[in-house]
């Protein structure tokens, strides 16, 4: 036997030479033989052996655990844009999102084969994230624009007490800066608000975040919203914190409640601090929008189809409580919804503004919806580059 050569590759010469052997004459067989004898050393008995016994059975690989039930190659093709068209939601949001994309899917692409469609929607968050692990993108950091206010500190009282999170009406408010890395000259803010309660979200651009655009901004988010503004908390930059602001949340049959965090303390405002990133920065991203055309452009698609998208189809989490598990902390969040179910759940909205939203989300289609705003899109890069 000739050790020179390792019993794998023995294995695989003759699993090539068998086939030859099995088809040759009489002459041929002899000099496959005398190769067999001379390249692996055997005894030509055991070369004969070897060359007429079947080839072994291949050693298949044990599978630990239970085997796939979902196929990625039918699966991904479908789950890849209703992950990107619902902004790259995690497992658990993108299971409750699902009912409400499928259909939609449907309308724009076509019926989904039943092999599809029930594994789809019958996916775990857990089976979804790694469906999707070769198509996740990575995020960066937001940039920060926030400056104090030296106004009304004394009038304005800071928030230290939690908001009735069981009642919508309360916002946090926040400005982000559309500057593209400078805070110099004349420049886009987007004012940012968040419902605490039902995480419904308005966003509106301001000229400069003056005190007058920034009201007359705040007045049109408080006539657009489902319900009554009860309260607002906010920073303590200018654009808030004035005289004008606190009258106009004051001087009325209802006074809203106004209050401010903690200077330099962003987990204050940290619902409105998370929209900042994945409502304004992942949609307009850090470029510099100086020319003031572009206000009623942002305006138009923030109230438009941006807004549509974001509160009614894209489902987000609250954070429940947290629980201290030994030496960690252990957050625990609630089930998964929608703004827009989040409002209908609400004892405190009226029947006819639920009857209204209804009729609203009937008409929409989110994907029709992520069509508009890149349109809108477009549109309005072209108009910040022009001076």
């Amino acid at each position: 036997m000739d050790t020179t050569m390792s019993i794998q590759t023995k294995r695989e010469v003759l699993a090539k030479l068998r086939g030859r052997y099995a088809r040759a004459g009489q002459d041929y067989k002899t000099r496959i033989l005398d190769q067999v004898v001379e390249l692996l050393g055997l005894h030509r008995k055991s070369a004969i052996r070897a060359l007429r016994r079947p080839a072994p059975p291949s050693i298949r690989a044990h599978v630990i655990g239970r085997p796939r039930e979902y196929e990625p190659a039918r699966l991904l093709p479908v789950l890849k844009p209703i992950w990107l068209g619902c902004q790259q939601p995690c497992g658990k949001r993108l299971v409750a999102a699902l009912p409400d994309w499928v259909p939609a899917y449907e309308q724009e692409y076509g019926a989904l084969s039943r092999e599809v469609r029930e594994p789809l929607l019958a996916a775990s968050a857990a089976t979804l994230d790694r469906l999707l692990i070769p198509v996740r993108a990575q995020c960066a950091r937001a940039r920060s624009g926030t400056r104090p206010g030296t106004l009304l500190r004394q009038q304005i009282p800071i928030a230290t007490t939690p908001w009735d999170v069981d009642r919508p009406g309360y916002l946090e408010l926040d400005t982000v800066a559309l500057c593209g890395g400078s805070l110099d000259g004349d420049f886009t803010w987007m004012l940012d608000g968040v419902d605490f309660c039902t995480q419904w979200v308005e966003a509106r651009a301001v000229w400069n975040r003056g005190w007058f655009n920034t009201l007359e901004q705040l007045r049109d988010i408080e006539a657009r919203l489902p319900f009554g503004l009860l309260g607002i908390d906010h920073d303590n930059g200018g654009e808030l914190l004035n005289w004008h602001v606190l009258r106009y949340c004051q001087q009325r049959r209802q006074p809203v409640q106004m209050t401010r965090s903690r200077p330099y303390h962003t987990d204050d405002n940290a619902h409105v601090e998370q929209k900042n990133w994945t409502h304004i920065r992942q949609w307009f991203g850090y470029e510099r929008y100086d020319n003031p055309a572009v206000v009623p452009l942002l305006n138009g698609l923030t109230t438009g189809p941006w807004n549509h998208l974001l509160n009614f189809f894209c489902p987000v989490m609250k954070l429940a409580r947290k629980e201290r598990v030994g030496t960690r902390l252990r957050r625990v969040y609630d089930e998964p919804a929608t703004p827009y179910a989040r409002v209908l759940a609400s004892a405190y909205v009226s029947t006819e503004i639920k009857a209204v939203l209804r009729a609203t989300r009937a008409g929409l289609n989110p994907f029709a919806l992520n069509r508009q705003i890149e349109s809108q899109l477009k549109a309005i890069y072209a108009a910040a580059r022009r001076k």
